[in-house]
């Protein structure tokens, strides 16, 4: 006898928040079959990480009805991971993360495609980040959290009385853990508090004094700090230290296993060399599933509208029993990275090359080593070599012909900003305003021409 018993549909749960009206949607939601559709097949997703975080965010976001996912990551499987990133394997060490993270999810559930995208964030262009509809972080990086604020924020752009076109809001959704402790935001740049605006949330990273290092370690990580502040300098004069490098990563590692046997202390692994040096603090398996939860649902109400997004910042704390709060914090108006940009005004005969030198003495900016890009157009570009040489002739040439002669516009800047102790990769938007072109006024110079 046949089975008579009806079948559950996948998307059971879903519906019951897509296909009908509620109290809390947004005014913009219209419940319906057609919404779960377009979901589907039109809501494109980056999922920006496939470590802990970012493998319970592949998943959850599938289930969710999200067919159209890309996930990028640059790093590659090691034993320390399969403890709690769970789409790995024993015999997936050595392999991208991003590659396997999209390889399981596909093969668990039907329909969905994963583009997966093993690279650094800083490779990919402008352009690529610009295609998805909400970009979902899940990564343990300050420095990489603020690249990706930057970029998306980068696309933002303003009326005249500097209110957010809505057309240009690039949503993110921001999850971190930390231990039993993690938290899931929601950034719609010039509406609510982006990265940089609350990045004092974030605790200082924790210094040793240099004289221990260099005299007198007692544990694992001053070693490994040895390695990487003083012995670096020591080996390779005028290179910069890459923490995304492996090889460089090894070297650290290497010559803290050296210093470490020198002084009979015992602990250092590459794991910790990383930890240490890159300030990554052990994750748990269930603090990732949690927070993982919240900004998948994040995600599904922005883009259906079937309820209001969170405003602005969750926090969980599980270390004694169970404590969630939601605050709302406030955008800083003046804030270099979702604002309306950094004006420069300039004369129409500054070349490219002069206009980067005065980034880098900018007294906001600090920029060194600045590629720059107008419209998706490369005007200059320090890496790879390939780019930089065919873009090199440009840097005699007038900015003004460089953008078409436009009197005033956006360019975005790349570059290492910061005191030389403390640089980090950052993307900048510029206003650029040439004096005396289509009736722009003289006035003071911002930075300088």
């Amino acid at each position: 006898m046949a089975d008579s018993t009806p079948q559950v549909s996948r998307s059971r749960d879903l519906d019951k928040l897509l296909l009908r009206p509620g109290h809390l949607v947004s005014p913009n939601f219209v419940p319906g079959t057609e919404l779960r559709d377009d979901i589907e097949t039109l809501a494109k997703v980056l999922v920006v990480g496939a470590g802990g975080l970012g493998c319970e965010l592949l998943k959850d976001l599938a289930l969710s009805g999200f067919k159209n996912l890309e996930v990028i990551d640059m790093d590659r499987i090691e034993v320390s991971n399969l403890n709690r990133q769970f789409l790995f394997r024993l015999e997936d060490v050595g392999k991208p993360k991003a590659e396997v993270a999209a390889k399981r999810v596909m093969e668990r559930i039907s329909g969905v495609n994963i583009v997966p995208h093993f690279c650094r964030i800083e490779d990919k262009e402008l352009d690529f980040y610009n295609d998805f509809l909400i970009i979902v972080l899940g990564l343990d990086s300050i420095e990489a959290r603020s690249y990706i604020n930057a970029v998306a924020c980068s696309f933002l752009e303003y009326e005249s009385d500097d209110k957010p076109r809505e057309e240009t809001i690039k949503p993110m959704v921001d999850g971190g853990t930390e231990g039993f402790k993690g938290h899931a935001r929601v950034i719609l740049p010039g509406k609510t508090p982006c990265f940089e605006c609350t990045i004092w949330l974030f605790p200082p990273q924790v210094k040793f004094p240099l004289c221990t290092l260099a005299e007198t370690p007692r544990n694992a990580a001053h070693c490994i700090e040895y390695a990487h502040l003083i012995k670096w300098d020591e080996v390779h004069s005028g290179k910069t230290f890459d923490p995304d490098n492996p090889e460089h990563m090894q070297w650290v590692y290497s010559e803290a296993v050296k210093r470490a046997e020198l002084f009979g202390i015992p602990g250092v692994t590459y794991s910790l060399t990383q930890g240490v040096v890159k300030n990554i603090i052990p994750a748990i398996a269930s603090t990732n599933a949690i927070i993982s939860a919240a900004c998948a649902l994040e995600t599904l109400k922005i883009a259906s509208g079937c309820s209001k997004p969170l405003e602005n910042y969750l926090t969980y704390n599980g270390v004694e029993g169970l404590h969630t709060k939601v605050t709302e914090f406030v955008r800083d108006k003046d804030c270099l990275v979702c604002g309306p940009g950094i004006r420069i005004e300039l004369d129409t005969s500054v070349t490219l090359k002069k206009f980067i030198d005065q980034l880098e003495d900018h007294p906001t900016l600090l920029l060194s080593k600045a590629s720059v890009t107008h419209r998706g157009k490369n005007l200059y570009m320090q890496a790879p070599p390939i780019l930089e040489e065919m873009t090199r002739s440009n840097l005699d040439k007038p900015l003004f012909d460089l953008m078409d002669r436009t009197p005033k516009d956006i360019v975005h800047v790349t570059g290492s900003a910061g005191k030389s102790d403390s640089k980090q990769s950052c993307l900048r938007k510029l206003h650029v305003v040439f004096k005396g072109a289509g009736g722009v006024a003289d006035m003071d110079v911002a930075g300088g021409a």
